[in-house]
């Protein structure tokens, strides 16, 4: 499968940085380029039941049903480009994750079309992970970028 999983490093500090912020056992979290799922595997593990997993990959889908089927999580995998899931989509999320290829020229576009598409509720948070290359501290909503090595977390809130 053509993934770049986050280190378990970055994903220890993601879920800590995240412990008291939200109940996940309440929550809707949509895991865009979502590719083996280990996100959304952590917030079902947590107790997360309404999630949405979205990954253009064929191989990475099956795997994420195969497993998730394995396990009885509740979660719904969506193959899907996740630029053309993000304008088509009207639902609403707590968490939105995004873990796009570090090398992906128009990573922002994410936030445009998730601010665009009023995609979070009321005190959601978009988390967008990036390479250190990437700058997204100009875009609206933005609150801080965290570093974990090669890994960096950008989090957004936007205002109703």
């Amino acid at each position: 499968m053509p993934v770049r999983p986050t280190t378990d490093f970055a994903k220890e500090a993601l879920f800590n940085i995240l412990q008291g912020k939200f109940d996940y056992e309440n929550i809707s979290m949509l895991d865009l380029f979502s590719g083996t799922g280990h996100i959304s595997f952590e917030f079902a593990s947590r107790g997360t039941n309404n999630i949405v997993s979205v990954d253009k990959n064929f191989k990475c889908c099956g795997f994420i049903r195969s497993v998730n089927k394995d396990l009885g999580f509740h979660m719904n995998v969506i193959k899907a480009d996740v630029f053309e899931f993000l304008k088509g989509s009207h639902d609403k999320y707590d968490l939105i994750f995004a873990d796009p290829p570090y090398d992906l020229p128009n990573i922002a576009e994410i936030h445009e079309l998730v601010k665009k598409g009023e995609m979070l509720k009321e005190e959601g948070l978009l988390i967008i992970e990036h390479g250190a290359k990437t700058k997204l501290d100009h875009l609206a909503g933005f609150q801080n970028t965290r570093k974990y090595g090669n890994v960096n977390f950008s989090f957004f809130r936007f205002t109703v």
